[in-house]
């Protein structure tokens, strides 16, 4: 592996986590526009990467007019890890240790249990900069809750924290005391108060989750949301094949059975599934002056959390080092379920280096509804799934970031390693 390529790449992360950190520790006050001032024409060659060093230094000293760049090392805070977070999937059967669940038969039907609790907390966005956060379990992103088409799930909610939350599921819900909103149900649950939400798991897809409390712009940015997966079942659609297809044609046998094959390898209970590397990813973001506005951009939290930092260039990272790329096996199909929980801003988009793939709105259905991209937008809620392929790539780093330029500037910038 050629260490150049890493020690670019890991130049790149650590300029602009630096800026970024140096443009929020500097000023207490600091707006959104001020911080992506100081990133300025440094920023912005180091996203088009090739060797952000030799940009930055080309025609002026980047250093001199972009001020000092202290190191600000490693996240020390190890309570969140954005690379456990990303395969960290709670089925009832199996999951994190902060979320107490069972899966159990109820009346005939498989019952899937957890129990969230709502706490305030404080979590880490960037290494020495930490946010003011409302919390499902003490995590942003909440737990990824994982079932299958036609369960029941069971969320046992408390509130622990100092405000008023609840849980609206973006799922279809046939009992409107089951919302999560002000005005059904139980309403918004004070401190201290309890309620059990019960949702059945349809449809199959990649789903959202939130407090809809008032304000609501500001439960959502403080960090109360989550990704609800909802695994396809063969079964059902080898019975009603049309209904996960955005295809008008004719269904015949083989194409009856390709889809029963692609709904096995979603459904996490079924051998096929092994075989697919799976993923979570909620685009996220931080106001962390509280002006209406974003300071820091992530994926799963952590600014350039998944971009480079020390390594021997060979795949290995120092013991305990939690920002680090994706490392993946080139000969494993590739799939991540994305969401995007971004306040403030109309949209957030996903794009890769150096590859295509496929993408599924809202993960409905078994056929892709965008074919060979290598860019999709989400609105906030939006989600969908991404499969994508690297088996005829040659091994190395391969970035993936919002194609809005500021946000990739201040954190939503990360790699693949392909191995």
């Amino acid at each position: 592996m050629p260490s150049i390529d890493y020690s670019s790449a890991a130049d790149v992360t650590k300029r602009l986590e630096e800026r970024l950190v140096e443009s929020l520790t500097g000023e207490t006050s600091v707006s959104r526009r001020t911080v992506l001032g100081g990133l300025g024409v440094a920023g912005s060659a180091a996203v088009g990467l090739g060797s952000s060093r030799a940009a930055a230094s080309s025609d002026h000293d980047d250093e001199g007019e972009h001020g000092n760049f202290g190191a600000v090392g490693e996240y020390r805070d190890l309570d969140f890890d954005p690379h456990e977070f990303l395969t960290a999937f709670n089925t009832g059967e199996s999951g994190q240790d902060n979320v107490p669940q069972q899966v159990y038969e109820e009346d005939g039907q498989t019952v899937r249990e957890f129990e969230f609790t709502a706490v305030d907390t404080t979590i880490t966005i960037a290494p020495g900069i930490e946010f003011s956060a409302w919390a499902y379990n003490g995590q942003v992103p909440g737990p990824t809750i994982r079932a299958v088409e036609g369960d029941l799930i069971r969320v046992k909610f408390t509130n622990l924290g100092r405000h008023a939350h609840t849980i609206h599921p973006h799922l279809k819900n046939l009992n409107p005391r089951m919302d999560g909103i002000p005005q059904n149900g139980p309403g918004v649950l004070d401190t201290g108060e309890s309620f059990t939400y019960e949702w059945l798991a349809q449809p199959a897809g990649t789903h959202f989750y939130h407090c809809h409390s008032l304000p609501l712009k500001e439960h959502i940015h403080r960090g109360l949301y989550g990704t609800i997966i909802v695994d396809p079942d063969p079964e059902r659609v080898r019975e009603n094949p049309r209904e996960y297809v955005n295809y008008p044609g004719p269904i015949t046998d083989d194409f009856r059975e390709q889809l029963v094959e692609e709904a096995k390898s979603r459904n996490h209970e079924y051998a096929e599934n092994d075989a697919v590397n799976e993923m979570v990813m909620v685009m996220n973001s931080f106001d962390t002056n509280f002006d209406g506005g974003n300071e820091v951009y992530a994926a799963n939290t952590r600014a350039f959390g998944y971009g480079v930092g020390d390594t021997d260039g060979n795949g290995n990272w120092t013991a305990g080092e939690t920002k680090r790329p994706i490392q993946i096996d080139k000969n494993e199909r590739q799939r991540v379920y994305l969401s995007n929980a971004t306040e403030f801003d109309l949209i957030n988009s996903f794009h890769t280096h150096s590859q295509f793939f496929d993408y599924y709105d809202h993960g409905t259905t078994l056929t892709p509804t965008n074919k060979t991209v290598d860019t999709i937008m989400q609105c906030q809620a939006q989600r969908g799934i991404i499969e994508i392929d690297y088996s005829d790539h040659e091994p190395g780093l391969y970035m993936f970031h919002a194609h809005q330029s500021e946000f990739a500037e201040l954190g939503w910038m990360s790699f693949f390693e392909v191995v």
